[in-house]
């Protein structure tokens, strides 16, 4: 399979799957490496990670804004070089004021790491962004599977011991990463481009004596992308339905065995893992990525009916309803993922990408914040809940595609300029 961007984009695929190995090593044991090795209470664990995870909603914006400002790459590598220390210091103590400052670090890296590698691949795929994207995400759904086996075994030995080796290779990979992303090439940079206004092959380089490119406008006052961003961090939910409502609904509300819940969340890995890349072609173009939020609303719609209709009947109608509501999320978080991808890029001036991406992320990292929220409210209202869900969230696919109509006729926030064309 040719994979966009050459041989860059199949290093940065490389940088995917080792980080997302080694998040899958530690996302899956870092509660309890605080627990029984930190010593923390519950009520210490829920501080530290809340605020770590507050502090890192600033990562998306700044990481953006850098990026317009400086090289990509060696940005880039300097942030998983964060991340990388910020892990191992994890090791170098269990007071609670220290390991606060260092998982905000931690998380301010992480969330910046992801806005970068975002920015990195849309310069190097070009036009061929959604299906960079798509195999992107396949290969990450892979590295977080590898990386959760490989912590399930080795917390098999009931040592905690373990926790320190596994949280050892998660920042071992961080240190891979970076030294693979520092191998790759500098992207063509849109913003040095307008700046110099070079057509060349080197005209992501400004010229001798040209300095750096004067910043390109401002995201925070583009009522139009803010708008936009609301709209996706709603759209994001599908996450916490997968992270948390899922499993709490299926075993607080239905007659399904707990044992069965497991295979819920792999039927949407395998899913994400064979359909992602064929997928790909309905967020080829800002239109077809528009149009697409119409089949998006539908699989909203069905995926709350079907989550309200597991909690009555009997227990083969359960596991009916619920595998269902798992199909439709997953095709949703699929063509949700494709959607957002491009329109937000394709809303992004060229001159100020990096900017406009890091407030984008901004969608992810406020629903990370209260998306358990929406959903552990949705599973206390019952069924009347996860339909209102389920509703509000094809409403809100609606509203999007309005929002967006003139995104194929006229120019987007700007002329649309694309880094294949110079």
């Amino acid at each position: 399979m040719q994979i966009p961007g050459g041989r860059d984009g199949r290093r940065m695929l490389a940088v995917t799957f080792v980080d997302k190995a080694g998040s899958g090593l530690w996302g899956a044991t870092a509660a309890l490496y605080f627990t029984y090795v930190a010593g923390l209470s519950t009520a210490e664990i829920g501080l530290l990670l809340g605020v770590s995870g507050a502090v890192g909603i600033a990562g998306p914006p700044l990481g953006g804004l850098l990026a317009d400002r400086v090289p990509l790459r060696p940005l880039l590598a300097a942030v998983q070089a964060l991340r990388a220390v910020a892990s191992l210091a994890l090791l170098t103590t269990t007071d609670l004021r220290l390991l606060l400052a260092v998982t905000a670090a931690g998380s301010l890296g992480d969330r910046a790491s992801s806005v970068l590698t975002k920015l990195y691949a849309t310069r190097v795929a070009g036009p061929d962004r959604s299906r960079y994207q798509a195999v992107n995400r396949t290969v990450s759904n892979v590295g977080w599977a590898v990386g959760g086996l490989v912590a399930a075994a080795a917390l098999s030995t009931g040592t905690t011991a373990v926790y320190r080796w596994l949280l050892t290779g998660d920042a071992l990979s961080f240190a891979a990463i970076a030294l693979l992303t520092l191998r790759c090439g500098e992207p063509p940079s849109p913003s040095q481009v307008v700046a110099t206004g070079g057509t060349g092959a080197g005209a992501g380089t400004p010229a001798a004596g040209e300095g750096t490119p004067a910043p390109g406008p401002n995201p925070w006052r583009d009522r139009r992308y803010l708008a936009y961003t609301a709209t996706d961090a709603i759209l994001f939910l599908d996450d916490s339905v997968f992270n948390v409502g899922l499993a709490l609904w299926a075993v607080t509300a239905t007659t399904l065995p707990h044992q069965a819940v497991p295979l819920l969340l792999v039927l949407n890995n395998v899913l994400v893992v064979c359909f992602q890349v064929p997928f790909a072609r309905f967020g080829k173009t800002p239109a077809k990525a528009r149009s697409t939020l119409f089949p998006l609303a539908v699989a909203f719609l069905a995926g709350g009916a079907a989550l309200a209709a597991s909690a009555t009947g009997t227990r083969w109608l359960a596991a009916t309803a619920l595998t269902l509501a798992a199909v439709a999320f997953t095709v949703a978080e699929m063509l949700h993922a494709t959607v957002s991808w491009e329109l937000s890029v394709a809303l992004a001036p060229p001159t100020a990408q990096g900017a406009y991406l890091g407030v984008h992320g901004l969608a992810q990292a406020a629903q990370r914040s209260a998306g358990p929220l929406v959903v552990t409210g949705a599973i206390a209202t019952g069924p009347l809940g996860w339909l209102g869900l389920g509703t509000g969230l094809a409403v809100m696919c609606l509203a999007q595609r309005r929002l967006t109509r003139d995104d194929d006729e006229t120019a987007m926030s700007v002329p649309r300029i694309t880094v294949s064309e110079h």
